[in-house]
């Protein structure tokens, strides 16, 4: 073979490849569909927790918070409602409507009232259980047990209340929620809300609550007190409601009958929804929620101080005296006393309270009432002049503020005009955490900020820091965790429930107190120094 004759082409060469254009361009295509899918879907998981397969990821990533619990004062803001109001609420709406409205719901409670558009509905009123069941597997709630109940003053709505709880406790609900007893929902009690909505085909509407304290109920008439729990996770694949169709028939149908047979018995005929009389008739008995008892601070029960420990916090020497501390520590101890003058003195006193001679008679976490107190007195010594003892005053069982504040609100200081407030430092809901850590520090510390008034009483209302979603996105400021509990002077009117304030550094609030609770929340206590 003759070499020579191609002398510029290389036969051991390797021959060059053509690039193919078309498949690159097809696979960057691909590659961007793929990350806009991802990128739709994750909106779509994390904006729609309430679909099953949605809840289902984000529990696997371990985005999803258990239920919280909340507090009567600390609960999100919302509207009571009761039978009449449920029932004209949800009955105009459209199927796509009302769709969206229970997915709007189930998302609240799923975020734990994080970002709640609009306010929250509560259930309020009267109900009869109709019937009563164990929460299984099969249900969105896996543990504890649900009753389904109608509303005494309305016969168009049914209710189906839930009560979350662990197995334990299950044989003592069972005694409980039995078929007839009446659940007493009061908006200075219970924070029940209402998480779906079902339109049934005789056009009646059944609604599903939830109580968001967790508290624990009892009955008037009997034994025993079973607590409720946040669940740990929801099953909702099984879907709403809880009594299917064929099983609210069921106990409808039982209870027809039992009503038809106590009719036959009385002489009358049966109208569901309607009690024989114009006004329902009070409850044989009836299921309540019970507050928790609260331990008595060991402050509360400090003794008062002795004349000797008076003595010992004299005033400070003139400045020309040389006389010395010792000295005056010195000086004669009188005579002991026995209790009951030292007693009959504070209460005598024009400032002391009567709540103060209870503490110091009893060690008692509960408050004595007047004629305890009255009768706990020992026998008085014998005196010429004999001195007056007031009898204490029972404190209130249902003042929601109570555990909340240092001291109530309706109080008396002193106010300034705008911007005339004595010196201090102006932090916003951002620093709350360094005044935590640090203290006041025996300095004036004002708070600004944007809020929004979560709950309002009489001299009291709580606040809660207006923040961005960016905000909640980043956990930056105070975020949600965060209540300003502000106390008003006797004469001030606090703003409604639901309404927005605005404090700048010409009328902030005056800190007084920051407490962390065990759960993380934030207790800021402030009151209100400027003029209106």
């Amino acid at each position: 073979m003759d070499y020579g004759a191609f002398p510029y082409e290389e036969p051991y060469a390797r021959p060059r490849r053509r690039i193919n254009y078309f498949a690159w361009t097809a696979a960057i295509l691909f590659l961007s569909g793929f990350a806009l899918a991802a990128w739709l879907g994750s909106f779509y998981i994390f904006d729609q927790p309430e679909r099953p397969d949605s809840y289902r990821i984000l529990q696997r990533l371990h985005k999803i918070d258990p239920s919280k619990r909340f507090e009567l004062t600390a609960a999100p803001a919302g509207e009571f409602l009761k039978a009449k109001d449920l029932y004209d609420r949800y009955v105009g709406m459209g199927a796509a409507e009302l769709a969206k409205t229970n997915a709007e719901l189930a998302r609240n409670y799923i975020r734990n009232y994080q970002q709640v558009r609009g306010l929250v509905p509560y259930v309020v009123g009267r109900y009869t259980i109709i019937a009563a069941r164990e929460l299984g597997p099969d249900d969105v709630f896996t543990s504890g047990m649900v009753a389904l109940t109608h509303a005494i003053d309305s016969g168009e709505l049914l209710m189906e209340h839930l009560y979350p709880a662990r197995p334990e406790v299950l044989p003592l609900m069972k005694q409980t929620l039995n078929p007839g007893l009446e659940v007493k929902l009061e908006r200075t009690h219970d924070l029940s809300a209402v998480i779906h909505a079902e339109r049934l085909a005789d056009g009646r509407i059944m609604v599903t609550a939830v109580p968001l304290l967790y508290g624990s109920y009892t009955v008037t008439r009997g034994v025993g007190t079973f607590r409720l729990e946040p669940p740990l996770s929801l099953n909702l694949a099984a879907g709403w409601p809880l009594f299917k169709a064929q099983e609210r028939a069921t106990v409808e149908q039982r209870e027809a009958d039992h009503r038809a047979k106590i009719a036959v018995a009385q002489g009358s005929v049966p109208i569901p929804g309607l009690s024989p009389s114009a006004t329902p008739s009070r409850a044989q008995n009836e299921l309540v929620r019970v507050e928790q008892a609260r331990p008595v601070e060991t402050s509360a029960l400090t003794p008062p101080p002795t004349h000797a420990e008076k003595l010992a916090k004299a005033t400070p020497a003139r400045k020309g005296g040389k006389l010395a501390k010792k000295q005056k520590l010195e000086s004669p101890t009188p005579v002991s006393t026995p209790p009951q003058p030292v007693v009959a003195q504070r209460s005598a006193a024009p400032t002391s309270t009567p709540f103060i001679v209870a503490s110091a008679q009893s060690v008692a976490p509960t408050v004595a009432p007047a004629p305890t107190v009255a009768n706990a007195q020992p026998t008085p010594i014998a005196s010429p002049t004999p001195v007056p003892v007031l009898p204490a005053q029972p404190v209130p069982a249902e003042t929601p503020g109570a555990a909340l504040a240092s001291n109530a609100g309706g109080g008396s200081w002193k106010t300034f005009p705008p911007g005339k407030m004595p010196l201090g430092r102006l932090i916003g809901t951002g620093d709350l955490r360094d005044v935590l850590e640090h203290g006041l520090a025996g300095e004036r510390v004002y708070l600004k900020g944007q809020f929004v008034v979560n709950f309002s009483d009489a001299n009291r209302a709580v606040l809660r820091p207006r923040t961005k979603l960016t905000d909640k996105v980043l956990h930056f400021g105070g975020g949600s965790s965060t209540r300003i509990i502000v106390e008003y002077p006797s004469g001030y009117t606090p703003p409604q429930q639901g309404a927005g304030v605005s404090r700048d550094e010409m009328r902030p609030y005056e800190i007084t107190e920051v407490r962390k609770q065990e759960d993380g929340q934030l207790n800021v206590f402030v009151r209100e120094i400027m003029q209106p």
